[in-house]
């Protein structure tokens, strides 16, 4: 059973997170915010962290290791605790939260200051990152709901 639920919560941050690629995607195609680029402010921390350069396999792999692995698997050992009824809430609870941590914790570690205000754009990168980050959560709750209801859980069981 615990198993199940791990691997449900890998499929439901993989797939949040494929949908949040693509929405990086348009956002860089669509010229949007240029100067915010979260991803690479990460990748430049990590590499100073750990004195290390990522090559471009890794680099592709790191949005998943963060969205899916990690996100995922703390957002399954959290969504029974999740405040709200639905899905849709519960998500939106959880994308509320790694908004407050990435606006008060990362974007502060890259350099960017609270809510990346340091970048001299105003409110329009912590409005965007409230954006993705949103859609990113509920679209992760709303498939863990779906791999989890009772009747498909059993069918993969």
């Amino acid at each position: 059973m615990k198993l199940r639920k791990f691997i449900f919560s890998l499929l439901a941050g993989a797939g949040a997170t494929t949908v949040h690629i693509a929405l990086m995607a348009i956002k860089h195609r669509a010229g949007i915010l240029p100067e915010f680029e979260p991803y690479e402010d990460l990748q430049r921390m990590l590499a100073s962290a750990t004195a290390q350069t990522f090559e471009p396999p890794a680099l592709l792999l790191l949005p998943y290791i963060n969205g899916a692995l990690i996100l995922g698997f703390v957002f399954g050992q959290l969504f029974v605790y999740l405040p709200g009824r639905t899905p849709v809430l519960k998500g939106a609870a959880f994308g509320l939260v790694a908004w407050l941590v990435m606006g008060f914790g990362l974007l502060p570690l890259t350099g960017h200051g609270l809510f990346a205000l340091g970048l001299g754009l105003g409110a329009s990168p912590a409005a965007l990152m409230l954006a993705m980050l949103m859609i990113y959560a509920i679209v992760m709750s709303l498939l863990y709901a779906w791999l989890t209801t009772p009747a498909r859980a059993q069918s993969h069981g």
